[in-house]
């Protein structure tokens, strides 16, 4: 099947699931702001992707937390960037192919993430097995230090108490098993972060645009000129970094931004495999 039989008659400025995406997460972005304000609900935690090892992780997160954001900046970014390069690569692949795209694209950034998030608890896990065979005021301060990213404050006001408590009694027994409680606490904390946004589906739209239509000159900020092929690289490396470098106060999930691409990538070349003409 090539991409001629996707491709429209004429050229949308808004087609079809573009404009649907953009409604659905308008509407439930006010519906969000609406029921946080008026309900004191937060659908993030409600309806965003949890790790399947939270007790509040539910299969259908998959799907819903692709509809959600964390904030106003946040849907303004994605639904700017999927309107910017999506209608371009809707108008080429016809609606059926790009919704397709979109929505595998979205579920693949999810499952990465949360392969990433099961690396990510693995290791966290082994750093608290190897503390447990000598626990110690030190150890412990090293531990939660190292691991900040995911304690909330009131654990955090409950562990600085402990620790001036231990560093009192440093020879007390009881310090070490109840130091152990809240290091595992980080494990269970890291498992209720919501992961919410559309942003590895958009990050798949992306990268099919600068696969696609290499040579198409983007301007970032509107004053910069970039051929779309070394934006998509450049981007797509400054998130391999970030994911990798971890650092604690960042709470984007990068693995989940280089999931979708991965997943446009081999879904691109599947497709394109006997239609290699087909590319700009």
């Amino acid at each position: 099947m090539s991409y001629q039989e996707f491709r429209p008659s004429s050229y949308k400025l808004l087609p079809d699931v573009i404009k649907n995406l953009l409604i659905i997460n308008v509407i439930i972005w006010l519906a969000q702001e609406v029921f946080a304000d008026k309900l004191g609900l937060n659908l993030n935690m409600r309806y965003g992707l949890y790790f399947p090892g939270s007790e509040n992780f539910s299969p259908i997160q998959y799907v819903t937390h692709l509809f959600l954001h964390g904030g106003f900046l946040h849907i303004l970014s994605n639904m700017f960037a999927l309107w910017m390069f999506g209608t371009v690569l809707e108008n080429f692949w016809g609606s059926k192919r790009f919704l397709i795209y979109y929505a595998i694209t979205g579920l693949g950034a999810a499952f990465m993430h949360t392969l990433f998030t099961w690396y990510e608890i693995s290791q966290l896990q082994s750093m608290i097995d190897a503390y447990a065979v000598s626990p110690n005021v030190m150890d412990f301060i090293t531990l939660m230090k190292s691991n900040s990213m995911y304690l909330r404050g009131e654990s955090l006001q409950a562990i600085n108490a402990f620790v001036n408590e231990w560093e009192y009694s440093p020879d007390n027994s009881r310090m070490g098993s109840q130091s152990l409680v809240f290091a595992q606490e980080l494990v269970t904390n890291k498992m209720n972060i919501p992961t919410v946004g559309a942003s590895g589906a958009v990050f798949g739209v992306l990268l099919a645009f600068g696969m696609l239509f290499p040579n198409t000159v983007i301007y970032l900020y509107f004053a910069i000129p970039v051929k779309a092929k070394y934006f998509v690289i450049i981007y797509g490396l400054f998130e391999l970094y970030s994911g990798f470098a971890n650092n604690p106060g960042d709470n984007i999930a990068h693995f989940a931004h280089l999931g979708g691409m991965l997943f446009g990538f081999i879904l691109i070349k599947y497709w394109n495999k006997k239609n290699r003409s087909q590319f700009y």
